[in-house]
C-alpha cells in the first residue's frame, strides 16, 4: 500500500461552526482533523452522485415488491376476521 501524505492548511470557518465541530469531535472521541477529513470526504462523495436524485433516495424503493405481499396478507387477515365474526353470530 502507498504512503499517505498529509498537509497542513489554514481554513477559515465561522466561530459557531468551529465550536460545534469541536463539540462533535469530542463527543465522538476523534480529533478535529479527523472530523474535518470525514466531512470533506463525505461532501466529495456526495458531489459525485447524480444531481437529479438525492442520496437518501438511492435506497428508496428497495422493498417495493413487498407491497403486493402486504396487500395479500391484509386481505387474508380481513377474511379471517370476517369468518370469525360469522362464527360468533351463530
Amino acid at each position: 500500500m502507498g504512503t499517505v501524505c498529509r498537509v497542513k492548511t489554514t481554513v477559515e470557518v465561522r466561530d459557531e461552526l468551529l465550536r460545534r465541530a469541536k463539540a462533535q469531535a469530542a463527543a465522538r472521541g476523534i480529533t478535529l482533523a479527523k472530523l474535518f477529513t470525514e466531512a470533506l470526504e463525505q461532501r466529495l462523495r456526495d458531489a459525485r452522485r447524480p444531481a437529479g436524485r438525492p442520496a437518501w433516495r438511492q435506497l428508496s424503493g428497495g422493498l417495493r415488491s413487498l407491497r403486493t405481499e402486504t396487500a395479500r396478507v391484509r386481505q387474508r387477515i380481513e377474511e379471517e376476521f370476517e369468518r370469525i365474526d360469522l362464527e360468533d353470530e351463530d
